[in-house]
Order: C-alpha cells, then sequence, then structure tokens
C-alpha cells in the first residue's frame, strides 16, 4: 500500500510539472483550399461501343496499340449483310445507263424513222396542197395525204415520248440501284468498329468469338500524351470553384511529390448519389509517366494572402477562441485556414502568446 501511495504522488507531481505549450502569432502566407479526391484519366478517353449485333470475327488492335481516327479495332460477323451488299451490286450493275445503252439506241432508232416518215409525209401533203390549189388531183387524194401527214405526226410524239421516258426510266433506275448499293456498303461497314479518335487502346474488353451488342463496350481508347484530372467536389464547397483556380495534387504513385494543376472544367450537373460535382483540371507540372485511373489527392487553392497573422490551428478552439494564459479565453475573428495554420484577422497581434488547448 505504501508502494501505490508513492507512485500516485509521484505521478500528480509529473502531472502538475508539466509545461504547456505556446507560441505567438506569425506573419507569413497562408492559403485556404478544396480537399477533392479523384483519378487521372486520358483526355477524350471514351467505351467504344459496336453499332450492330453480332459474333466478332477478328480483333485487328492489342492493349497498347497507337489508333488513328477511323482506324478499324474490330470486325462483326454478319453473312445477311455480304449477301444483301453483293445483291445490290449486281442490281446497280444490271441499271446501270451504260449496260441499257441498246435499249435507248432502239428507242432512238424508232424514233429517227418516225421523224423521217413525218417529214417525207409533210412534203407530200405540202405538194397536193399546192396540186389541187391549181385544181390538179382529187379531194380525196388531199385528205389522203393530210390524213398520212397527222398519223406520222402522232407516231413520232409517240417514238419521242418512248425515248424520253426509256431514258428517265433508266436514268433513275441506275441512280437508285447506285444509292442501294451505297446504303448497304455503309450497313457493311458498320460491322467494322474504328476509332472515333487519334490515341491509345488502353484496353480490349472482348475476344474474338464474344458476342458483341449496341449496349456492352469492346474497348476503351483515349489521347496517349494528354492527360486530365478528374475530381469529385463536395456540393458545399462547389460554389467557391472557378475556371483557372490552382489546384496541387499527389499521388500514390509519386509519394512525396507535389504537382500542380489548373482547373479547366466545372460539371454543372450534381451527382445525385454522392452528393457531388465533377471537376475537371489540367496538369502545369506532371511526372514523365501517366496512366488512366491513378489515384489523386487535391487541393484546390482558393484565396491566397502572401502576408496574413497565423497561428497553428490546433490552438484555435471552436473556431472562435483562443487562450492568451492558462485559463483566460479570448475571442478573436479568424479569416482564411489551411489544414495546419488559421488566419487571426482580430483579436491577437504578433507580441501576444497563445496557449494550446490541453485535450
Amino acid at each position: 500500500m505504501k508502494k501505490l501511495a508513492f507512485f500516485s504522488c509521484l505521478l500528480i507531481v509529473i502531472s502538475c510539472g508539466k509545461k504547456v505549450e505556446s507560441t505567438s502569432p506569425s506573419v507569413e502566407a497562408i492559403s485556404e483550399s478544396v480537399y477533392a479526391s479523384g483519378i487521372i484519366k486520358s483526355r477524350n478517353q471514351y467505351q467504344v461501343y459496336s453499332t450492330v449485333n453480332g459474333m466478332i470475327q477478328e480483333i485487328l488492335v492489342t492493349e497498347g496499340d497507337a489508333v488513328k481516327k477511323g482506324d478499324p479495332l474490330m470486325r462483326v460477323l454478319n453473312e445477311p449483310s455480304k449477301l444483301n451488299n453483293y445483291n445490290a451490286k449486281l442490281a446497280a450493275d444490271f441499271a446501270d445507263i451504260f449496260a441499257n445503252s441498246d435499249k435507248i439506241n432502239e428507242a432512238k432508232v424508232t424514233m429517227d424513222l418516225a421523224l423521217s416518215k413525218l417529214k417525207n409525209d409533210s412534203l407530200l401533203f405540202t405538194r397536193q396542197k399546192n396540186l389541187r390549189a391549181q385544181s390538179v388531183g382529187t379531194v380525196v387524194e388531199l385528205e389522203q395525204r393530210e390524213l398520212a401527214f397527222k398519223t406520222s405526226k402522232a407516231s413520232y410524239e409517240v417514238a419521242l415520248f418512248r425515248y424520253r421516258e426509256l431514258k428517265r426510266q433508266l436514268d433513275f433506275a441506275s441512280r437508285q440501284s447506285k444509292t442501294n448499293l451505297k446504303i448497304t456498303n455503309a450497313l457493311a461497314g458498320d460491322y467494322v468498329i474504328r476509332a472515333e479518335t487519334n490515341g491509345k487502346v488502353y484496353k480490349v474488353l472482348k475476344e474474338k468469338g464474344e458476342f458483341a451488342n449496341t449496349l456492352n463496350p469492346v474497348a476503351i481508347v483515349g489521347d496517349d500524351k494528354d492527360f486530365v484530372i478528374e475530381m469529385k467536389v463536395d456540393e458545399y464547397d462547389i460554389a467557391r470553384i472557378k475556371n483557372n483556380q490552382r489546384v496541387l495534387f499527389t499521388m500514390d504513385s509519386y509519394k512525396g511529390k507535389v504537382f500542380e494543376a489548373s482547373v479547366e472544367k466545372i460539371e454543372p450537373l450534381m451527382n445525385e448519389d454522392s452528393r457531388s460535382f465533377t471537376v475537371k483540371a489540367i496538369s502545369v507540372t506532371k511526372p514523365d509517366v501517366l496512366y488512366p485511373n491513378l489515384s489523386v489527392e487535391a487541393n484546390i487553392v482558393i484565396l491566397t494572402k502572401a502576408k496574413a497573422l497565423t497561428i497553428p490551428r490546433s490552438y484555435l478552439i471552436s473556431d472562435s477562441l483562443v487562450l492568451v494564459n492558462e485559463t483566460e479565453k479570448r475571442n478573436v475573428k479568424v479569416g482564411l485556414m489551411d489544414y495546419q495554420k488559421v488566419e487571426i484577422v482580430k483579436g491577437l497581434t504578433s507580441a501576444d502568446k497563445v496557449y494550446k488547448p490541453v485535450l
């Protein structure tokens, strides 16, 4: 019992003799920032989808390949499309205007013959009228010549109409068949999945022989040199975020290093599940090697003061009080604050001493 009493007294003496930490406000730079977490994304990174349903016949790229806009990535098998395309080509060849030149020439010969007969009957009719004016020949002969002339005229007009109509129909059929061929070619092109932008193939999500549809992506493609930081900012802080604000970020892949970026875009629609907004930033300083989906922790700098009266944030009580001795509390007005320091706008001077509250 005597030993226990001795150690208890010793602890009391040590506790009473413990010195309370203190400091004086100092003038230094301070910045206020908003915390955000996010990932690295390739510029123009997107998921590639097939525009048709079918089995993947061939995969033309591998992960890491550089591609240009329009380059084929995969081919989807579709035999009916090939057959339709072949039929359309046959129809286009059959309806081609040059392939039907014999029909046009035949109609033109018929029209030319009708024109020659019309000219001849017109000449005979005119001659018979002149003879009749001189009382030569009969009225019946004149009427017969007139009837022959009118018949030849009607025959020529019919032949001319048929010639023109045949040309019009053949021209329409030719243009229609060529249009149908273009349509089937375009539909056949849908069975080739192509890159929409220049960049790199980051992920191939399907294998040869698997089924591709319009709902599930088959690959991920993005820029291979230009990257953006995609951050999530809480709805309570989004009103303070503006374009071109400075961003300081760190990555687990480069521990101990701080990189700088600048806010490029604030997406205006809030994610209802996370109650956050997506903010994108472009790197000002960055490591030589980056990969999509690397994790990022960032601070978006809202305000900065080059000269501010500051104290350690751990010395502040309830965001408005400080200890000016071990027991006396004083009201202060605070300004900017970061994770370590807080600006004192009113209530302290650099000559004051403040004490760290004992928790």
